[in-house]
C-alpha cells in the first residue's frame, strides 16, 4: 500500500474511528486538533498530532490552508476528511492532491458532481435510476421557483442544491408558501454552505429514509445492502437500522442494484451512501442524494456484512481494487444504532457541555460503542454534540431490540444529560417495535411525550 502516514482531518468519534482502521492497517496516524481539542481521544491514541488553529471550526477544521500546511509539514501522504466540516468539499479534495497527497475518498470532480444535489439528480437519470419528480435545475429565482413547482405539483420541498444534514430545507403547500419560504432556505444554504443555490421535488409526506452503502475503486463498485434512517428530528437521524425490515427481498434487490448502477456511473471511488425515499403504500423508491462520504451510521452495516468499511475505503485510496466481489457480501443478522448526544431531552434538546463523570459501558454480546469519551473528558461546546453511536446486532430485529434495550438500562454516562431517555422510551414504543414508522413520526411523537434527561453520578 502506498499510504504510510494518515492525516486524519477531523475530531470527535470519527476521529477515533479512522485512527484505530489506520493503525490496524500499519499506518501511521497523524491527527489534527484545534486549542480546544488537544486532549480529545483521538489525539490520546494516534501515533502523532498537530494543532491546526483555534477552537473555532472556521479557524481549524474548515482552514484548508491550516490543514494542507499541518498534513504537508507532518509529511503525511494521505488524508482522511471523515464525515462532516470539508469531507463533501470538492476544494478541499484538489487542494489535498494538488498539494502531492492522497485524497481518501472520491475525486473533486465526483464530489462536484454528486455533492451538488441537483447534479446528481441528473447523473441519477441518466443511469436510469428513479428520482422524486423536481426541478430541472438550481432554481435561480422567485418566478423560476413558482414555475417549476406549477409542474411538480404541490406539496413541493425546498432543498439547498449543496450541503446536506437537513439544512436549507422548507416544504411548500402554496405559491404563497412557496414564496414566502424560498428567501428562508436561499439564506440559510448560503449560511451553511456558502451556496444559496436551491432545487424543487415533489413532498413525499409520509416515506421511508432507506441508503445504500457502496464502495467503489474508480472501476468497479459494490453494494454492502441498505439501512433505514426513517427516525429523524428536525432531519437529523437520531436512530438507524440495517437492514431495512420494511423492504421485500425484490425491493431490496432491484434497490441495490441502482445504487451500483448509479456508483459505476460516475467512476466512483471509496466509501459512499445513495439515498431513497420510498413510499411502502406503492412500493416505489426514488433517489434523493448521495453522500460522498463516510456515514455516521455506517457501523450498522460493517456489523450486519462484516466488512470494515473505513479500512476499505483507506485500502482503495492507496491504489488497491476492491477485495471483494458482490457475491461475497452476505447479510447476517440484524443492527441497530442510536446516536448519544450531549442534549437535554427535558429541554427542547438543548446542548450540554461538561466534564465526564463515571463511564460504564456494558459488556453485551455484539454490543459496540463508537465514541470519543473517556472519564473526565471535557466536552467542548463549539462543536457538535455527538457522543458516540451505540449499536448492537441480533439474529433478527427482535433480537436486536431486545439487546438494545438491555444496552440502554445499563450504560451510564456520568455527570451530564444526553439523549439515552429518548431511545429508552424509543426502544419501548409498540409502533417502533412493529416498525411502523416513517419520516415524520418522531417530531409528532414527541410532541405527546415528555422526555427526563438522565443525570447519572
Amino acid at each position: 500500500m502506498s499510504i504510510r502516514r494518515l492525516f486524519v482531518a477531523n475530531r470527535g468519534e470519527i476521529a477515533v474511528r479512522v485512527v484505530r482502521a489506520a493503525q490496524a492497517l500499519g499506518i501511521t496516524a497523524v491527527q489534527a486538533h484545534s486549542d480546544a481539542d488537544g486532549d480529545m481521544l483521538a489525539v490520546r491514541l494516534a501515533d502523532e498530532a498537530i494543532c491546526i488553529g483555534p477552537a473555532q471550526a472556521a479557524k481549524s477544521y474548515l482552514n484548508v490552508e491550516a490543514l494542507i500546511t499541518a498534513a504537508k509539514e507532518a509529511e503525511c501522504d494521505a488524508v482522511h476528511p471523515g464525515y462532516g466540516f470539508l469531507s463533501e468539499n470538492a476544494d478541499f479534495a484538489e487542494a489535498v492532491e494538488q498539494a502531492g497527497m492522497i485524497f481518501v475518498g472520491p475525486s473533486a470532480e465526483t464530489i462536484r458532481r454528486m455533492g451538488n444535489k441537483a447534479a446528481a439528480r441528473a447523473a441519477a437519470q441518466e443511469a436510469g435510476v428513479p428520482v422524486v419528480p423536481g426541478s430541472k435545475g438550481v432554481i435561480e429565482t422567485a418566478e423560476a421557483a413558482v414555475a417549476a413547482a406549477r409542474e411538480i405539483g404541490y406539496p413541493v420541498m425546498i432543498k439547498a442544491s449543496a450541503g446536506g444534514g437537513g439544512r436549507g430545507i422548507r416544504i411548500a403547500d402554496s405559491e404563497e408558501e412557496l414564496r414566502k419560504l424560498a428567501p428562508q432556505a436561499r439564506a440559510e444554504a448560503q449560511a451553511a454552505f456558502g451556496d444559496g443555490a436551491l432545487y424543487l421535488e415533489r413532498a413525499l409526506k409520509t416515506p421511508r429514509h432507506i441508503e445504500v452503502q457502496i464502495l467503489g475503486d474508480g472501476q468497479r463498485a459494490v453494494h454492502c445492502y441498505e439501512r433505514e434512517c426513517s427516525l429523524q428530528r428536525r432531519r437529523q437521524k437520531v436512530w438507524e437500522e440495517a437492514p431495512a425490515a420494511c423492504l421485500t427481498s425484490e425491493v431490496r434487490e432491484e434497490l441495490c442494484r441502482s445504487a451500483v448502477a448509479l456508483a459505476e456511473s460516475v467512476a466512483y471511488r471509496g466509501a459512499g451512501t445513495l439515498e431513497y425515499l420510498y413510499d411502502e403504500g406503492t412500493g416505489e423508491f426514488f433517489f434523493i442524494e448521495m453522500n460522498t462520504r463516510i456515514q455516521v451510521e455506517h457501523p450498522v452495516t460493517e456489523m450486519v456484512t462484516g466488512i470494515d468499511l473505513v479500512a476499505e475505503m483507506i485500502k482503495v485510496a492507496g491504489g488497491e481494487p476492491l477485495s471483494m466481489a458482490q457475491e461475497d457480501i452476505q447479510l447476517d443478522g440484524h443492527a441497530i444504532e442510536v446516536r448519544v448526544n450531549a442534549e437535554d431531552p427535558s429541554n427542547n434538546f438543548m446542548p450540554f457541555p461538561g466534564v465526564i463523570g463515571k463511564l460504564k459501558i456494558p459488556e453485551i454480546a455484539g454490543l459496540r460503542f463508537d465514541t470519543l469519551l473517556y472519564e473526565g473528558y471535557v466536552i467542548p461546546p463549539f462543536y457538535d454534540s455527538l457522543l458516540g453511536k451505540l449499536i448492537v446486532h441480533g439474529m433478527d430485529r427482535k433480537d436486536a431490540l431486545a439487546a438494545l434495550t438491555k444496552a440502554l438500562q445499563q450504560i451510564s454516562i456520568g455527570d451530564v444529560k444526553t439523549t439515552l431517555p429518548l431511545h429508552k422510551a424509543l426502544a419501548a414504543d409498540p409502533a417502533v417495535q412493529a416498525g411502523q414508522f416513517h419520516t415524520q413520526f418522531l417530531e409528532p411523537w414527541l410532541e405527546n411525550r415528555t422526555l427526563t434527561a438522565d443525570l447519572e453520578v
